[in-house]
């Protein structure tokens, strides 16, 4: 019998970045960068632990946006054409390296590396890495769980029915792709507000998780902190993050990714490259940017030139050592809260899952350390998914969370502030927008079905927190406003036309075709109460 439990999750998004117009685009490359730096060395991972028969437990967000993007064969197409382009670089890295000692391996690993992306894309799984990880849950190693559907950063959602949406949004996403029920929520950012609970509850979900100040803070305050799901008023359970293990894993300075034998991030071939080699690797406006090859680790302090080359056995060795070290410091912290709370507490230590592998490469070895050697600690500690701990607390503490984000400085400072206050007043009027236009279209068939399903999508993707969190951070800030920009746009033009019954087919078909997630919204889940109730009166043909 263990002394107590430890949940691994991993948050899993991207915001839904598909431009058909454009061919390529460059910030696709978030997307492929992840699928094979991340999401396929993760598989690669449970797999292995599964064929090896570890008893293994990760509870995994996939946001509805990332799932539309997986599922999505154009993506699929040019996420093919991309890894092509990378195996044919590394092809020509191991021939020009070859007298080169320190790079010729590492080379060959990246040929490696992306062969093996590209058969398990490509050849087991015919482009539907979505199957995956349904297999992985179906073997049981793994819970899918989802969030909001465009990961909005809930508290600043104006309309109540909208928040609705966006989890109703979420479950039928989640459903679809997985024929499985859902149990968990992330909420996007850990973003939360007293009274959400009732909203979770009510759109079908059994728990969701806050950062720990969330619980910690709550009235009455929790007499296990964090470690132990508590419920809240509407009935539904919160788990809570420890910050113990989080800052172990998180933190690039005092935490394990800091280590100067593993790789660094920020020192890519594209740059070192002579450019008229590098050249047919890059986007067409021909800027040198990262192209994933890398060759160097963390040292020099933050001289970039100063760097060493990489060593990847002396990186799996001390990644071996961190995840013992790790699961040490776990022991204790259970020993310690066993004996002093008196009860088998649960470590909650929750990632954002694009930090294995695409930020700290050697993350993914870690991470399957971590588990295997967890297997062998089970008089200690036993892993286990979320719905598993749920189950070893049967009667949780009552409380009300507080207000909190696992943002910086915890609460909601990221998501608003002098570089994104802008957006609120544009994105609350489309939101009130929105939920008149459901109330008011009493029946509507045809092309103002599709016309006010198109304007729901609109709205939904311009309330994602990634436009506010780049417009904060600076990266991609422009993307940022544009992507806000062109959805309240689109919004509006389809709202005025659905006024003026006068819907432009062309047009709309062009939004359809652009913005095509969600197949299966329905506008009228944006109807408000009042309405549901007594019908307007408005008729749109």
């Amino acid at each position: 019998m263990s002394q107590g439990y430890l949940a691994l999750v991993l948050h899993a998004h991207l915001p839904f970045i598909r431009h058909p117009e454009h061919d390529p685009f460059l910030e696709e490359d978030w997307l492929f960068e992840a699928v094979t730096e991340t999401y396929i060395p993760l598989i690669l991972v449970l797999q292995r632990l599964v064929r090896d028969g570890v008893p293994s437990r990760l509870t995994l967000s996939i946001s509805p946006t990332l799932v539309e993007m997986l599922a999505d064969s154009l993506l699929q197409s040019r996420y093919l054409r991309y890894l092509t382009r990378r195996i044919e670089l590394s092809e020509q890295e191991v021939s020009r390296t070859r007298h080169t000692p320190d790079f010729h391996p590492l080379a060959m690993m990246y040929r490696r590396h992306y062969r093996e992306a590209h058969s398990l894309f490509e050849s087991r799984y015919h482009r539907r890495l979505l199957d995956a990880f349904a297999e992985l849950q179906q073997q049981g190693i793994l819970e899918i769980i989802t969030c909001p559907g465009t990961h909005p950063f809930m508290p600043f959602i104006s309309q109540e029915q909208v928040r609705c949406a966006q989890l109703i949004t979420a479950r039928i996403t989640h459903e679809r792709h997985f024929h499985k029920p859902l149990r968990g929520l992330w909420l996007a950012e850990c973003g939360y507000e007293p009274g959400m609970d009732s909203l979770i509850k009510k759109s079908g979900f059994d728990y969701f998780i806050l950062d720990a100040h969330g619980l910690l803070f709550g009235k009455p305050r929790p007499p296990h902190g964090v470690f132990a799901p508590v419920k809240t008023p509407a009935g539904t359970i919160s788990f809570g993050r420890d910050m113990e293990s989080s800052l172990q894993v998180w933190n690039s300075k005092v935490g394990y990714p800091g280590d100067i034998n593993y790789r660094e991030f920020y020192r890519d071939l594209g740059f070192d490259a002579p450019y008229e080699y590098i050249r047919p690797f890059l986007h067409p406006d021909g800027v040198r940017r990262n192209v994933g090859i890398k060759y160097y680790r963390i040292t020099g302090g933050d001289d970039l030139s100063q760097r060493a080359p990489y060593d990847p056995q002396k990186a799996q060795v001390r990644a071996y050592q961190h995840a013992s070290h790790f699961i040490a410091q776990r022991h204790q912290q259970i020993h310690h809260l066993s004996h002093t709370l008196n009860i088998k507490p649960v470590v909650v230590s929750p990632y954002d899952a694009e930090l294995f592998g695409h930020w700290w490469h050697e993350g993914p070895v870690f991470l399957e350390q971590v588990m295997r050697q967890a297997a062998v600690q089970l008089s200690s500690i036993r892993l286990v998914s979320l719905s598993e701990a749920l189950a070893e607390f049967p009667d949780p503490f009552g409380l009300e969370p507080t207000g909190s984000s696992w943002g910086d400085e915890g609460y909601y400072r990221v998501w608003l502030n002098e570089n994104n206050q802008w957006l609120y007043k544009h994105q609350h009027w489309a939101e009130q927008a929105m939920v008149e236009l459901a109330d008011q279209s009493q029946p509507a068939n045809g092309i103002f079905e599709r016309g006010l399903n198109q304007a729901a999508r609109e709205l939904l993707l311009a309330q994602s927190s990634d436009w506010a969190f780049h417009m904060t951070n600076g990266n991609s800030a422009c993307y940022a406003e544009r992507r806000f920009a062109n959805h309240m746009t689109h919004f509006r033009n389809l709202r005025d036309a659905l006024l003026r019954n006068q819907m432009n087919t062309e047009y709309l078909g062009e939004l359809e075709e652009k913005d095509n997630l969600f197949r299966d919204l329905d506008y009228r889940i944006f109807r408000s109460s009042a309405s549901k109730k007594h019908p307007g009166n408005a008729d749109y043909h």
